[in-house]
């Protein structure tokens, strides 16, 4: 039966010779010639470096600390980051398509990834001082360091608001008293980011 015995005219027909599932909204024509370059270097590493040990990580329950080191000297850990900390000063569509890039391999590498970059060098760039920016954040982004989020509680998940931990102000710092779990990347973390309350912020939540 023809488009037209259907009730269909031609111009109503789905052009389906043009369509790309690989790219069905076709975002990488509006992408810039940096985000190019970007998602090219996370595709090649996927594919080349991570694949062949990620085999190994199923088969041995292993991670691979090395990955961390491999993927800051690419710039992949610190994307949006102001270069002026270490980072590559790119768009958060960059981010996106590295994040896309390791997903295509392995779940596991990219949410540690994104821990790295979203969860512990976000908030330290957005929220901290800038002697705490000059300390961690180089590190950080060029995988030195490795950082968690403790945010998850025996008794509290994603509602922050019914979490235990606590801060208590000290002369030197903080004393922190509580229990966190299933934190990603804490087995091999070297700076942890926690959420605690604190009567010096009125019993709220701080990081």
């Amino acid at each position: 039966m023809s488009a037209e015995q259907n009730g269909l005219k031609a111009k109503d027909k789905p052009d389906l010779g043009s369509f790309d599932w690989a790219d069905a909204f076709r975002l990488s024509g509006q992408l810039s010639e940096d985000e190019r370059m970007i998602q090219a270097s996370a595709a090649a590493y996927a594919s080349e470096k991570l694949a062949p040990r990620v085999i190994d990580a199923f088969a041995n329950e292993v991670t691979d600390r090395s990955i961390f080191s491999e993927m800051g000297e690419m710039g992949l850990l610190g994307v949006t980051l102001p270069e002026e900390y270490g980072g590559l000063g790119g768009s958060y569509v960059s981010y996106g398509l590295v994040a896309r890039e390791v997903e295509r391999i392995d779940s596991g590498y990219r949410s540690m990834m994104s821990v790295q970059s979203s969860l512990v060098i976000y908030p330290i760039y957005a929220y901290g001082s800038e002697e705490q920016r000059r300390k961690y954040l180089p590190k950080l982004a060029s995988g030195e360091w490795v950082g968690c989020f403790g945010l998850t509680e025996p008794d509290a998940g994603s509602d922050p608001a019914g979490m235990k931990t606590v801060a208590k102000k000290t002369d030197s710092g903080y004393v922190i008293s509580g229990s966190k779990m299933w934190i990603s990347n804490a087995p091999i973390a070297d700076v942890f980011v926690v959420w605690a309350k604190s009567e010096e912020h009125g019993g709220k939540i701080r990081g």
